[in-house]
């Protein structure tokens, strides 16, 4: 297959769709007409799907011939985000629909291309053998993510996979290129939001009540040189307090504080280190004050490794159907999270950097901010090099030796 000619005579298609998303964005766990929307493109082109609660949408492609099977993944939420309607230099050529409501990570583009591969690949099945599975993950971003469901789905229905491969709009990488990394591709991430409960009292008499502030002070400034005395200089390893609430007059003292943040890592050792410690911190030091805990929430997402094998196949592949232009080899790693962590982490696979970044078009704003847009004809090339990836490896059907499976369900409990 000419996978850049077969792109091509499909970017209206890959537009289209993409504006179509971005004009009708739905919150993680609410993605419910982007289901439908989906199902249906899907059953007009003969595609078979399953839709799974709380989890998203499959679908199916079979060659007709044996082979390996590889499983495609797009992310389909938006985020709770009022859209600027203009980008970094000029209007959007699209805009959300819905109030408050925005592809501002770029998952409009993911579904898209997702959906114009699959159109590709169910129109080419003669230059092909094995199968396809289409994963449409549900809550990528926030809450009860779809990921568990999906992947349960697979095992419990002995749906066999090889390989797969996903891919990420970055906003940094120029429209036109792929970033391909060996290693670590995206960082691993916890999210955390504890309650400490105390006893509220007037502030003159701050010793009749047990404040959860000056005992989150203390659980702030113990995490303070945590990375210093923990973590090597050699590694990456942050985290922060993205929210903090408590109380509202200055002389009450609130019964409750609620905490929330993130860690992000490289190594997945020192995330889990970092969660084992910000617990028992806060335990220890919520006793000494004489507050009490709950864990509201205790989310760990591993680093999204890529297999050295199928780096060395879709660099070649990208190379060899679209030319050296279009792969960046030196793409730095990225320090957000990525979902598809799991799924990479229980078969073999490569997750992609489709570069979206065209100063002509407005386009290069950080993801999960107002002004992000998309040069949709990044989209385009992001469409050729999936394609150029997915022919080769079930061509070639590589062994991946370097490649060591993590238990599914030890690790999908982290991150429920």
């Amino acid at each position: 297959m000419d996978c850049r000619d077969a792109a091509e005579k499909e970017r209206d298609t890959v537009i289209s769709l993409r504006r179509h998303f971005h004009e009708n964005p739905e919150l993680s766990q609410k993605e419910f007409r982007t289901m439908d929307f989906i199902e249906k493109f899907l059953h007009e082109l003969g595609i078979e799907t399953v839709r799974v609660p709380h989890g998203g949408v499959f679908g199916f492609i079979d060659s007709g011939r044996p082979g390996w099977t590889v499983l495609m993944r797009a992310d389909i939420d938006a985020l709770p985000i009022k859209e600027d309607p203009v980008n970094l230099s000029k209007e959007r050529v699209c805009i959300s629909q819905n109030d408050g409501v925005m592809h501002a990570c770029g998952h409009d583009g993911h579904m898209a291309m997702l959906l114009t591969e699959a159109k590709i690949l169910s129109l080419h099945k003669k230059e092909w053998e094995g199968k396809v599975v289409l994963m449409f993950e549900e809550a990528e971003e926030m809450g009860e993510r779809g990921i568990a469901p999906m992947l349960r789905y697979l095992r419990d229905h002995h749906i066999h996979v090889d390989t797969c491969f996903g891919t990420h709009v970055k906003w940094d990488l120029p429209a036109g290129k792929v970033g391909i990394l060996y290693g670590t591709a995206m960082a691993g991430a916890y999210f955390f939001r504890i309650k400490l409960h105390g006893k509220s009292g007037h502030g003159s008499r701050p010793d009749m009540a047990v404040s959860p502030i000056e005992c989150f002070i203390s659980i702030a400034s113990e995490l303070r040189s945590y990375r210093m005395r923990i973590t090597a200089p050699t590694d990456s390893f942050t985290y922060s307090f993205g929210s903090v609430e408590a109380g509202h007059e200055p002389n009450i003292i609130p019964e409750e504080l609620m905490f929330a943040g993130t860690a992000r890592c490289t190594k997945n050792e020192d995330g889990l280190a970092f969660r084992k410690t910000l617990l028992e911190v806060t335990k220890n030091t919520a006793a000494l004050h004489g507050c009490t805990v709950e864990v509201v929430e205790d989310q760990y997402f591993p680093v999204t490794v890529n297999t050295k094998e199928c780096v060395d196949l879709a660099r070649k592949a990208v190379v060899d159907q679209l030319g050296e232009g279009a792969l960046d080899r030196n793409c730095p790693m990225w320090m957000a999270t990525e979902t598809f962590s799991i799924t990479e982490s229980t078969w073999p696979g490569v997750f992609f950097f489709t570069g979206i970044y065209d100063k002509d078009v407005g386009s290069g704003s950080p993801h999960h901010t107002p002004k992000f847009d998309i040069a949709e004809n990044g989209l385009v090339t992001g469409v050729a090099a999936a394609l150029s990836y997915v022919t080769a490896v079930l061509k070639e059907k590589p062994a991946c030796p370097s490649f060591h499976a993590v238990d599914l369900e030890s690790m999908l409990k982290l991150t429920e």
